[in-house]
């Protein structure tokens, strides 16, 4: 069986506090966008799991990947089976665009599938709140208001599907971890209590990712990025999550007139 683990994007991001148990409370709006990676599972019919990587090389032990971490916990609870796992990576990594928390949960929701073990979808997110803050986000892969670490999702009524997503990502990663060092949480709520505004246009000084600044400060490169992409009629621009990418909502894609080369760029309609 093969699916496409999703990237996501955050429309405004505010860390409102720091936790007890060491991470941050966080209010944001993630929505979901085409550019993918491509997952296959199946079992292992030579008895032995394994893992193996193409596209975008990713570092570090095997073990760690989310894919092989979302396996054994699976694994673990529900007794499965041998089984191989083939990540084809697209989604930059380091960017904010939650790949590996998406390539978690479509491993999770493929196990379930793959193995006939009828879990719901409440279950499945306790489970992928396990591997990490985005990954119950992409067990249902819907616009939702995320609150708490980001594992509190309310689904919310936004349409974006008229309008077309620009995105850029520059050759630097940042670490979420040091990204969070950067802020000081000063309380703000995202919307302030009111409701999102249908228009984009109407996002830029209200939907703010407390991100931005110090990210901006010490790579002003991506500052440029944003610039440029309101200087070429973008409705709405921000950087998603901690960094590096940064997306531009236009009503159709501009002519990139040679800007952002050597930058991961990529382009289409919303979901």
């Amino acid at each position: 069986m093969i699916v496409f683990p999703n990237a996501k994007i955050n429309i405004g991001l505010r860390i409102t506090g720091r936790r007890d148990d060491g991470f941050h409370n966080i209010e944001t709006l993630m929505v979901p966008i085409k550019l993918a990676d491509a997952l296959e599972i199946t079992p292992a019919t030579d008895g032995q799991s394994g893992f193996t990587l193409s596209g975008i090389p990713l570092g570090g032990d095997i073990e760690a990947n989310l894919c092989v971490k979302a396996f054994r916990l699976m694994q673990k609870r529900y007794k499965l089976p041998e089984t191989k796992i083939h990540l084809h990576k697209v989604i930059p990594v380091g960017a904010g665009l939650g790949g590996g928390s998406s390539d978690a949960a479509f491993t999770l929701k493929l196990l379930n599938r793959l193995y006939m073990l009828k879990i719901c979808n409440h279950e499945l997110k306790d489970i992928a709140t396990e591997l990490g803050s985005d990954c119950p986000f992409f067990i249902e892969n819907a616009p939702s208001l995320a609150t708490g670490r980001g594992e509190v999702l309310n689904i919310v009524n936004l349409n974006l599907k008229n309008f077309s997503i620009l995105l850029v990502k520059p050759q630097v990663s940042i670490s979420t971890t040091w990204a969070y060092s950067q802020v000081k949480p000063d309380g703000s709520k995202l919307t302030k209590g009111a409701k999102i505004p249908s228009d984009p246009t109407e996002w830029n000084d209200l939907l703010i990712n407390d991100f931005e600044q110090p990210v901006f400060k010490a790579h002003p490169e991506i500052a440029v990025i944003k610039k440029n992409l309101l200087e070429m009629g973008a409705m709405y621009a921000a950087m998603s999550g901690s960094g590096s990418a940064v997306f531009g909502l236009f009503d159709q894609l501009p002519d990139l007139n040679g800007r952002f080369d050597g930058m991961f760029v990529w382009g289409d309609k919303m979901a």
